[in-house]
């Protein structure tokens, strides 16, 4: 009885210590409630407010389907799934948009090449009340018509002003007045962790909104923009569409992912608003854009190279090949330089250069700082302009890389004629007349050129062989040698 008497007490003081913690509990629940929401963003207010200049575009072009003519081919698995939510399929005949006539004259289909095929769907937003859209170049790009969509679901034939696929940007126009435009936002001031929305037309659903953070920028994925990257879910049709900041304004054209399933996995791209705007400013002025040239094949410079060659750190652009009378050329740059500077302009990379290079006005006069042989030259350039060739980057022309290292051991090199040195455009160098051994599995061939030794130019084999003799052979040996067009720095340790 002692024992069920002193029980019972405790056990009634525990019930209401447990209902005194349990009511302090739920008396705190709704204070930190409020707190997590004030801390989490509300986009209700964005969405209403900038969703109206976001716009649906439709492209159709006169083939047989979509995959016949360079379209992405989709699975039977998407196809149903897309079926399901009546959204027609890429590559497989539509009805013709309001106010687009369709040809009737083949109703069986099998023989109607000529008839209108849904080739894709992707997403834009106004630039100005006047009918100015942009979008992605990649989204029009082979289109025979193209749709433009409004949120009040009129719809409008657009026309191409222009699209430049380099950065991927286009600029449509439709005939209308009034519309509600876009605020063009201020991309230095975008920081990373900071919340983005996206709205667009994932698979064909118009308007989707989507958010997430900033989760990096300047990413070097293209030559002449360095991207925004995010974690905001984007999906086929998001293409074109807004990143907008918490101020509603546009930050960004969405334009790529990263996957490897074909759908969102965490990582998306955007191309920066202040770079789309520029390349938009020249598309609506004149269609096209012009860029800068100068007619080099530029490569990153690794650190081992650098302290090789005595540049210190791994900061510039080693030029593997010049253009013959392009810019470079003519300016006094060769194979092997390495461009530090461009008109006043750190180069720290070779994606620098090509951006430098292609913002550039054609014909300014610039200034380059190369480094060449162990010291820094400054030569005086005249920028040329970029052909309108599929292939052209900023000056550069297709490297053919060098295989491996070149090594002295098992190397027969002979002197260069006078005759073959104004063929080549050589003030110097010997050639390899054959490898073996080290040399061979370094990679070396017949028919390589080694036109210098530790940033000492080569003029005959008696003086390579005296620098190869002089050599430490606990130090690493620089050599640049040069294959076709190619110019590339190799390194060598002495065998002991």
């Amino acid at each position: 009885m002692k024992f069920q008497s002193a029980y019972r007490p405790l056990r009634l003081s525990r019930l209401i210590l447990s209902a005194a913690a349990l009511s302090l509990s739920l008396s705190l629940l709704p204070g930190q409630s409020h707190a997590q929401a004030r801390d989490l963003p509300d986009f209700t207010e964005l969405v209403e407010r900038v969703g109206p200049a976001v716009v649906n575009i439709r492209t159709s072009e006169r083939a047989r389907n979509a995959a016949a003519n360079g379209g992405p081919e989709i699975d039977e698995q998407m196809q149903e799934f897309l079926r399901r939510f009546g959204i027609p399929v890429p590559g497989q005949r539509r009805a013709p948009p309001r106010g687009e006539r369709g040809d009737r004259g083949n109703e069986g289909g099998t023989d109607d090449d000529q008839a209108p095929q849904r080739r894709g769907v992707g997403s834009g937003f106004i630039l100005s009340a006047d009918g100015y859209v942009m979008t992605n170049a990649h989204v029009v790009s082979g289109a025979d018509e193209v749709w433009v969509t409004l949120t009040d679901k009129r719809e409008f034939k657009a026309k191409v002003v222009g699209a430049d696929r380099r950065s991927d940007v286009a600029v449509l126009k439709i005939e209308a007045t009034g519309l509600p435009a876009v605020k063009i936002g201020d991309v230095g001031r975008l920081k990373v962790g900071e919340w983005v929305m996206a709205i667009g037309s994932p698979f064909g659903f118009d308007n989707t909104v989507t958010a997430g953070i900033v989760s990096a920028k300047a990413r070097d994925t293209g030559d002449f923009l360095p991207l925004i990257q995010t974690d905001v879910a984007i999906n086929p049709g998001n293409s074109g569409g807004p990143l907008l900041n918490m101020r509603g304004e546009v930050v960004g054209i969405n334009s790529q992912i990263y996957s490897q399933s074909g759908g969102f996995m965490g990582i998306s791209f955007a191309i920066p608003i202040d770079e789309a705007v520029r390349v938009s400013d020249q598309l609506r002025g004149s269609g096209r854009v012009v860029r800068g040239y100068i007619g080099v094949a530029p490569d990153d410079l690794s650190k081992e190279v650098a302290e090789s060659i005595g540049l210190g750190k791994a900061s510039g652009a080693l030029i593997r090949s010049v253009t013959s009378g392009g810019a470079a050329d003519k300016a006094g740059i060769e194979g092997g330089d390495v461009i530090t500077k461009f008109d006043g302009k750190t180069v720290d990379k070779a994606t620098d250069l090509r951006r430098i290079v292609g913002g550039m006005k054609p014909g300014s006069k610039v200034v380059v700082q190369v480094f060449r042989r162990g010291a820094m030259k400054e030569l005086n350039l005249t920028v040329g302009e970029m052909p309108d060739d599929a292939k052209a980057r900023t000056g550069e022309a297709e490297p053919k890389p060098i295989a491996g290292a070149v090594a002295a051991l098992g190397l027969q090199v002979s002197d260069l004629s006078d005759a073959q040195r104004r063929e080549l455009k050589l003030r110097a160098g010997v050639r390899v007349d054959a490898a073996s051994g080290v040399a061979a599995r370094a990679g070396l061939r017949e028919g390589d050129l080694i036109l210098a030794v530790d940033n000492t130019e080569v003029s005959s084999v008696k003086q390579f062989q005296a620098l190869m003799s002089k050599a430490e052979k606990a130090k690493l040996i620089n050599l640049m040698v040069r294959r076709d067009d190619i110019v590339s720095f190799v390194l060598l340790r002495p065998a002991r």
